[in-house]
C-alpha cells in the first residue's frame, strides 16, 4: 500500500515536471521556435481538457450505476466534432477577427459589445462551473482516501474528507496561480499551459488504458472471457431510456461548446483553423480510447470488490485489490492530471472573464485622472486574475462542503453541464441569425439560468438544505406547477431531463420572441453582420471618426494596458506602415480598429471598445474622461445623449429616405416584371388571332364546325385583348384626372347586389358569399357604376385568390360619424407584410404566377375611390384578409 506521503511526493514531482515542460514551451515561443507547439496533434490533445476527473474516475462509476448511458458523455462532443466542425471553424474565425478572449467576450462582442451582457455571462459561468470544480476536489479526495488505509470503511475514515478537500483546493489554487498567471499574455494564448495539457492528455490516456489492459488480460484472462463476464453482468442487459439518452447527448454537446475551458482551448488557443478539420476525427478517436475499457473495469470491479464499494473509485481500487500498487499510483496520477488540467484552464478562463468584465470597468471608473507610463493596469489585471482564481476555487470548495461531498461524480458533472448549456441559444443564435438582439439574449440567459438554479443547482444540496421539502411536494406557496421537478404539473420526468428541457426550451423561446419584438442598435447590427458573414469579411468595419483623437493620448492609454514596450512597438509599426517618421501614427480609423483589437486581448472587447470610443467620440473628451470609463453601457448613455439629440431629425429623415428608396426599388422591380408580363399578355392573344385568321384564310376544305371553332377562338382572344387595353386606358384616365363621374342617387344594397351577381356569373361557384344585415339601405349620391366596379373587383379577387378549403366572403356595412364603411372579409391566406404596402400600386401582384390578372385591379380601385372622395384599405389580420371601402357621409344619405 502506497502511503499518502508517497502520493504527495509523486504529485509534487509531477507538478515540477509540468512546470518544466510549460517553461520550455514558453521559452521556445519567445524565441520564435513555436512551430512544434502549434501543430494539429497538440491542438487535438489540448481538447482532452474535456476529460476531467469525472470522465477518468466517474465514467466507470456511471457505467456501474447506469449501464451504457455513460456513452452519451462521449457521444455529444464526438457528434459536434464530426458533424459540426464547420461551426467550430466559424467560431475560431470569429474569435480571431474579433480578438475575443472568452465565451463572455464572444457573446458581449456579438450583441453590441455590451458589458452588461458580459457580466451576466461571467456570473453564470462562475456559478455554473462551481459544481465542476467541486467535482475535481471530490474525485481527488476520494482517490486519496483509498490510499489512507485499508480499503474497508474504517480505513477510509482515517482521512478527513473536508480537511483533505481543503488542502487539495489550496494546492490547486497555488498551482494555478503560479502556473497560469506569471505574466499577462498580449493575445491571451498560453503556449506553456497548452503543451502541459497535451502532456497530461497522454498521461491520463496511458494510465486509464494501462488499468484497462490489466483488467482484461491480467484479471479476466483475455477478450473472450471478458466478454463472457460482461454478458453475465447486469450491464449486459441494460435498458435504453430514450428521453434521457437524447437529453444527455444534447447536454454534453452543448457543454462541449459552451464550457469556458473548452472555449479557451477550442477558440482562444487555436492558432490555425485548419487544425479543426484534423481534430474533427482525431479527437473522437481519443474519446473512443478513453471510453474503451470503462465497461470492463466496471464489470470486474462489481465482481471482485465488496458490496457497497464506491464504483467511482474502481480505476484505483481494482489494481490495489490485486496488489498492483504501482498501477494504482499511475491511475491516481492520471486522475490527478485530469483534475489539475481542468482546474487550471477553467479558472484561467473564468478569471479572465472576471477581470475583463467586472474588475477592469470598476477600476477604470474609480481611478483618478492622470495616465502612467509604467503600465500599472497590467499589474491590476494580473492581481485581479490571481484573486479571481482563489475566489473561484474557494467557491468550488464551499459547494463541496455544502453538498456533503457524497454525490456521484456523474450527477455533479451533469449539473454543471446544464448550467453552461444556457449559453448555447445566445451563442448559436448570434453567429447564425442577424436578427438576434441584446435584449433577447439577455432575457433568454437570465430566464434559463434562473430555471437551472431552481430546478437543478439548489436541489443538488438536498431537501431542506436550501429549498424546503414543501417545495418538492406542493411547490412554493402551494403552487403545484412550480415544483422543482414537475414544472407546469408534468410529473414523471427524470430530474436532469426535466431541468435541461425546460431551461433550454424557455431560454430559446424567450430569446427568439424578445429578439423579434426588439430592434437592434446600430452597433448590434454591425456586429451581427460581422459574425454571421464572418467568412465574407473577417475584418472589423468600424466607422471611427478620429479627427479629435490625439496620438499622444492614445499612446498613454495603450501603455497602461499593454505595457510600454508592447505599446511603443505597436505604434512604431503602425507609423511605418503609414509611411510616417517617428513613433506616432496618424489616428485614422484603420489604426483605431487595430488598437481596439490589441486592447481587447487584455481587457475584453466591451471595455476596449468603450475606451476607444470615449477617446474619439467628441472634441471635449480628454484622457481623464477616458480613464473614467466604467463599462460600455454607462458610456453609451453618458456620451451618446447629446449626439442622439443633435442627429435625431437627421436620422428620421434618413429613415424616411431609406423607406422611400426601398419602396421605389420594389416598385421598379414590379414595373419591370409588369412590362415583361404585359408584353406577354399582348403577344399571346395577338399571336392566337393571327395564327387562326391565317388558317381561315389559307386552309382549304375546312368544315363549318372547324370554321366556327377557329372564329370563336379569335373572338375570345380579341375580347381578352380589349379587356387588357381597357384596364390600361381606364387606369391612365383615372390617374390623369380626366375621368367624368356620372353622379346618380340609389341604394347601396342595389350596388352590392349587382356586383355579387356580376362577379358570380364569371366565377366557378366555389366562393360562398354571405351578406350581413346593416346599413345597406343607405341611399348614395355618387357614381354607381364606378363604385360597383370597385365591389366587383374585390369579389373577383376573392374568387381568384382565396385558397381556403371552403372559400367564403363576408360583406358587411357599417356607419360611423364621418364615413360609410363596406367591409369585404375572406377566409384565405393573409397577404404577407412585405407585400401589403404595394398591393395598391400599379403592376403589383402578391405572388408571381398566382392568378391571371396583370396587377392593375386594386390600383384602379384606389384611383376610383380617390375620385369619389373615399378610400380603400387593407386591414392586417392573423387569418384571412379584410378590405374596407370607405365612402364619405356627405355622399351617403340615410333613408327616412
Amino acid at each position: 500500500m502506497a502511503s499518502l506521503n508517497l502520493l504527495v511526493g509523486v504529485c509534487l514531482v509531477y507538478v515540477a515536471f509540468l512546470f518544466a515542460v510549460a517553461f520550455a514551451a514558453e521559452r521556445a515561443a519567445v524565441r520564435g521556435r513555436s512551430g512544434w507547439l502549434r501543430t494539429p496533434l497538440v491542438y487535438t490533445l489540448s481538447l482532452s481538457i474535456y476529460c476531467t476527473a469525472w470522465t477518468f474516475y466517474g465514467a466507470v462509476g456511471y457505467a456501474a450505476r447506469s449501464g451504457m448511458e455513460y456513452v452519451t458523455i462521449y457521444l455529444g462532443p464526438s457528434l459536434v466534432m464530426i458533424g459540426w466542425w464547420w461551426v467550430l471553424r466559424k467560431l475560431v474565425r470569429i474569435g480571431r477577427s474579433q480578438r475575443v478572449t472568452s465565451v463572455a467576450d464572444l457573446i458581449s462582442a456579438r450583441y453590441g459589445k455590451s458589458n452588461t451582457l458580459a457580466i451576466v455571462v461571467t456570473v453564470m459561468a462562475v456559478v455554473g462551473v462551481t459544481p465542476y470544480i467541486a467535482l475535481q476536489l471530490q474525485s481527488v479526495t476520494l482517490a486519496l482516501s483509498i490510499f489512507a488505509g485499508p480499503s474497508d470503511a474504517a480505513g477510509a475514515a482515517a482521512l478527513n474528507p473536508l480537511s483533505a478537500g481543503f488542502w487539495v483546493a489550496g494546492g490547486l489554487a497555488v498551482f494555478t496561480v503560479l502556473f497560469g498567471t506569471r505574466n499577462l499574455n498580449a493575445n491571451e494564448r498560453h503556449d506553456g499551459v497548452v503543451i502541459a495539457i497535451a502532456v497530461e492528455a497522454v498521461v491520463k490516456l496511458v494510465a486509464l488504458m494501462a488499468v484497462g489492459i490489466f483488467v482484461v488480460w491480467g484479471i479476466a484472462g483475455g477478450i473472450g472471457p471478458m466478454m463472457e463476464r460482461i454478458d453475465a453482468s447486469a450491464l449486459g442487459t441494460w435498458e435504453l431510456d430514450r428521453s434521457r439518452w437524447a437529453a444527455l447527448t444534447v447536454l454534453s454537446a452543448a457543454a462541449f461548446l459552451c464550457l469556458p475551458r473548452m472555449f479557451q482551448v477550442l477558440v482562444v488557443e487555436n492558432d490555425d483553423e485548419r487544425h479543426v478539420q484534423i481534430a474533427s476525427w482525431a479527437f473522437p478517436v481519443y474519446l473512443m480510447l478513453m471510453s474503451l475499457f470503462v465497461v470492463p473495469i466496471a464489470v470486474v470491479g462489481l465482481k471482485l470488490l465488496p458490496a457497497g464499494s464506491n464504483p467511482d473509485l474502481f480505476v484505483v481500487s481494482v489494481p490495489l485489490a490485486q496488489g498492483q500498487t504501482g498501477l494504482a499510483v499511475l491511475s491516481f496520477l492520471g486522475g490527478f492530471s485530469s483534475a489539475t488540467s481542468m482546474v487550471i484552464v477553467a479558472t484561467l478562463a473564468l478569471s479572465t472573464m472576471v477581470s475583463n468584465h467586472v474588475v477592469m470597468p470598476i477600476y477604470l471608473s474609480i481611478k483618478p485622472g492622470g495616465a502612467s507610463m509604467s503600465g500599472d493596469v497590467r499589474n491590476v489585471i494580473l492581481l485581479a486574475r490571481r484573486l479571481s482564481i482563489l475566489l473561484i476555487i474557494a467557491l468550488g470548495y464551499l459547494y463541496y462542503v455544502l453538498s456533503g461531498g457524497s454525490g456521484a461524480l456523474a450527477a455533479i458533472g451533469l449539473i454543471s453541464f446544464a448550467g453552461v448549456a444556457q449559453f448555447l441559444p445566445a451563442m448559436l443564435g448570434g453567429i447564425f441569425w442577424r436578427g438576434a438582439t441584446r435584449l433577447g439574449a439577455l432575457s433568454g440567459l437570465c430566464l434559463g439560468f434562473a430555471i437551472w438554479v431552481y430546478a437543478s443547482l439548489l436541489p443538488s444540496f438536498g431537501q431542506d438544505a436550501v429549498l424546503p421539502a414543501s417545495f418538492f411536494e406542493v411547490g412554493p406557496f402551494g403552487i403545484g406547477w412550480l415544483r422543482p421537478y414537475a414544472f407546469f404539473g408534468i410529473d414523471g420526468m427524470d430530474p436532469t431531463v426535466h431541468a435541461v428541457f425546460w431551461s433550454l426550451l424557455l431560454n430559446t423561446g424567450v430569446f427568439v420572441v424578445v429578439s423579434l419584438l426588439t430592434f437592434p442598435k446600430p452597433l448590434e447590427r454591425l456586429q451581427g453582420a460581422q459574425f454571421v458573414n464572418v467568412f465574407d469579411h473577417s475584418g472589423q468595419a468600424r466607422g471611427w471618426h478620429a479627427s479629435v483623437a490625439a496620438s499622444e493620448d492614445l499612446m498613454i492609454m495603450a501603455q497602461r494596458i499593454l505595457g510600454a514596450s508592447e505599446a511603443q512597438a505597436l505604434f512604431r509599426a503602425a507609423a511605418r506602415e503609414q509611411g510616417m517618421t517617428g513613433h506616432l501614427p496618424e489616428p485614422n480609423p484603420a489604426f483605431l480598429e487595430r488598437l481596439e483589437r490589441e486592447l481587447s486581448a487584455s481587457v475584453g472587447t466591451a471595455t476596449a471598445h468603450a475606451m476607444v470610443s470615449q477617446m474619439v467620440g467628441a472634441a471635449s473628451v480628454s484622457v481623464e474622461d477616458l480613464l473614467a470609463v466604467a463599462d460600455e453601457s454607462a458610456q453609451m448613455l453618458e456620451y451618446s445623449s447629446q449626439l442622439e439629440a443633435k442627429s435625431a431629425e437627421l436620422s428620421r429623415t434618413a429613415g424616411q429616405l431609406r423607406e422611400a428608396n426601398e419602396k421605389l426599388t420594389q416598385l421598379s422591380v414590379q414595373k419591370d416584371a409588369f412590362l415583361g408580363q404585359i408584353s406577354h399578355e399582348l403577344r399571346t392573344p395577338m399571336t392566337s388571332i393571327r395564327a387562326f385568321s391565317e388558317i381561315l384564310r389559307d386552309a382549304d376544305g375546312l368544315s363549318l364546325a372547324e370554321k366556327t371553332k377557329y372564329a370563336s377562338i379569335i373572338h375570345v382572344e380579341a375580347i381578352r385583348l380589349t379587356r387588357l387595353l381597357d384596364d390600361l386606358l381606364d387606369l391612365s384616365v383615372l390617374e390623369n384626372g380626366q375621368v367624368s363621374l356620372n353622379s346618380a342617387t340609389g341604394p347601396l344594397d342595389a350596388v352590392l347586389d349587382h356586383a355579387v351577381v356580376t362577379a358570380q356569373a364569371g366565377g366557378d361557384g366555389r366562393l360562398r358569399i354571405v351578406r350581413h344585415a346593416g346599413a345597406g339601405d343607405t341611399t348614395l349620391t355618387t357614381d354607381m357604376d364606378r363604385l360597383g366596379q370597385v365591389f366587383i373587383n374585390l369579389i373577383t379577387n376573392a374568387q381568384k385568390y382565396c385558397r381556403a378549403a371552403a372559400p367564403q366572403l363576408e360583406i358587411s356595412v357599417g356607419v360611423d360619424a364621418d364615413t360609410l364603411a363596406v367591409e369585404f372579409r375572406d377566409n384565405g391566406t393573409p397577404i404577407p407584410d412585405a407585400a401589403r404596402a404595394l398591393i395598391f400600386e400599379k403592376f403589383a401582384r402578391v405572388a408571381e404566377g398566382e392568378g391571371s390578372g396583370a396587377g392593375l385591379g386594386l390600383a384602379i380601385c384606389r384611383e376610383i375611390m380617390a375620385r369619389l372622395g373615399g378610400d380603400i384599405t387593407h386591414v392586417p389580420q392573423s387569418a384571412g384578409n379584410v378590405f374596407v371601402v370607405q365612402i364619405p357621409r356627405r355622399q351617403a344619405v340615410a333613408t327616412q
